[in-house]
């Protein structure tokens, strides 16, 4: 991990963009916290960091303002990463299964979304080694975002994190449905009803078929970003009580 830029935000914020292995990051740590930070993981859209840096930035403030020390990293093809053919081709063709408004094929799903946790999960689980080398950052650990099946993946294979607010904002291959019945942390799903980029019934499909024991469904009325004020809310009273 190397860290390449340096800056003071407001609230005393210590924001520093990094790379690990040519994929770059940013790591948001509180000025006020007097030992080692529990770390989120905020899974960042499929957008870019730069394109998604505001949003990325507001949901750090809020767990900054709980003494959580933040972390996100680059997806796979996305960004300023070199691109892949197959899921740029993958990502057009769900693109006009949705204008078209017709049902969206599983296949393209599993074209898009599979390969994609392939590649995030174990850039995650990396990022983690290096995050909790750094002497301000200690355990536990949580996991805050999309793509959903990402989390679902990383709920299921590292053991260091210990619970995971995750974003139904994204299509579900049905073999992440299997997944979801290992995972045992406790779990807080976002759901925006009318999210226009979401298979509902998928989303609450997985709910579901998560293992977990104690598991939440917060949903709200609205498109994919109006999302509400009060959903963060609840979202930081959950990591309150499994992270601190």
């Amino acid at each position: 991990m190397r860290f390449n830029t340096e800056q003071r935000l407001d609230d005393d914020i210590l924001e520093r963009e990094f790379t690990l292995g040519g994929i770059p990051g940013i790591l948001w740590t509180p000025g006020s916290a007097s030992g080692p930070a529990p770390l989120i993981l905020a899974g960042p859209p499929p957008l870019g960091l730069r394109a998604s840096y505001p949003r990325l930035l507001a949901r750090a403030r809020s767990s900054l303002a709980q003494g959580y020390a933040v972390a996100t990293i680059e997806l796979p093809w996305s960004g300023e990463r070199p691109r892949s053919a197959a899921f740029d081709q993958a990502r057009a063709d769900l693109q006009r299964a949705l204008a078209a408004g017709g049902p969206v094929d599983g296949a393209i799903v599993d074209r898009l979304i599979l390969p994609l946790v392939d590649e995030a999960v174990p850039e995650w689980q990396a990022a983690l080694d290096g995050l909790l080398a750094l002497p301000e950052i200690g355990g536990p650990v949580g996991y805050s975002g999309g793509v959903i099946s990402i989390g679902t993946r990383l709920a299921v294979v590292e053991p260091r994190i210990a619970a995971a607010v995750l974003f139904a904002g994204s299509f579900v291959p049905r073999a992440v449905l299997d997944e979801a019945r290992q995972v045992a942390i406790p779990l807080h799903v976002l759901l925006q009803w009318d999210d226009e980029g979401n298979d509902r019934q998928m989303a609450l499909d997985l709910f579901d078929a998560f293992g977990s024991a104690e598991k939440t469904l917060h949903a709200d009325m609205g498109g994919h970003t109006s999302v509400p004020p009060y959903a963060g809310e609840a979202a930081d009273r959950f990591f309150a009580r499994h992270l601190r």
